[in-house]
């Protein structure tokens, strides 16, 4: 496999973030000269200068270890399995905040959607979907918006759809990974947008995009919080999130309570 400098690589992440060597060498306290040495090979970076630089840039702890290698060091950041004994605290935690939120539906995903885990509600939420969808590793990306997944069931679909996809292209252009460009690529093939014709106007109690789909004959409302871990040094810890939904209305409380 080719590997290509970790100067070209350091480079595209400043690009990537849209800052000038004059911004990013302020903000790394190094000269400007020194980082254009490093981005064009002629100054070979430290570990420490690595790490210095990929802090600034905000790049994925995954990345950090990526650029490491490219310049001839060690990965500084381990990557635990969420299933291994390394990360037991981790993953009690996890199942702690998912049976806390019950009876609201709850589930952690990873870098690329995928469900790791979830709580009970869940189960209720996506029942009738394709058998297909539902092998793992479930992608709840593509369970939400495949024509086999939930989007019949989604009542305002081509708003949900447009919200899904904003967030997955903002991530695309932050981290560049080319797996979740390819997930993008196969979302926006599915049906269900963008004129939003499908979509009920919003309410005035919608302060942000509503989630509402159809269960057991009713429709529930929800608002989703996303949460990750604070400063976290594993990798897996770093692209665990929680997807939280609560209701948006008292009827989806009453509803979910009495499921």
């Amino acid at each position: 496999m080719d590997v290509r400098p970790v100067g070209v690589l350091l480079r595209e992440w400043r690009e990537r973030r849209r800052l000038s060597q004059l911004e990013l060498s302020i903000q790394a306290d190094i000269s400007t000269r020194h980082l254009s040495f490093v981005e064009t090979g002629r100054s070979r970076p430290t570990s420490a200068m690595i790490l210095r630089l990929t802090e600034q840039l905000d790049v994925p702890l995954r990345e950090r270890n990526a650029l490491l290698l490219a310049g001839g060091y060690a990965p500084a950041y381990p990557e635990g399995r969420l299933d291994g004994p390394q990360l037991g605290e981790v993953r009690a935690a996890l199942r702690q905040v998912l049976a806390g939120h019950e009876p609201y539906p709850a589930v952690v995903v990873d870098r690329r959607w995928n469900m790791l885990d979830a709580n009970a509600p869940i189960a209720r939420m996506i029942e009738g979907a394709a058998a297909h969808l539902l092998e793992p590793p479930v992608n709840v990306l593509r369970l939400s918006l495949h024509p086999d997944g939930l989007a019949p069931r989604i009542v305002n679909l081509a708003e949900w759809r447009a919200h899904l996809l904003s967030r997955l292209e903002r991530q695309v252009a932050a981290s560049g990974a080319e797996d979740l460009r390819e997930l993008l690529d196969e979302l926006r093939g599915y049906p269900g947008g963008p004129s939003g014709a499908d979509a009920p106007p919003k309410g005035p109690q919608d302060v942000v995009v509503p989630f509402r789909i159809r269960v057991d004959g009713g429709e529930l409302r929800f608002f989703s919080i996303t949460a990750v871990f604070g400063s976290p040094l594993d990798v897996t810890v770093s692209e665990l999130a929680i997807e939280s939904f609560f209701p948006a209305d008292e009827a989806t409380a009453t509803a979910l309570r009495r499921l």
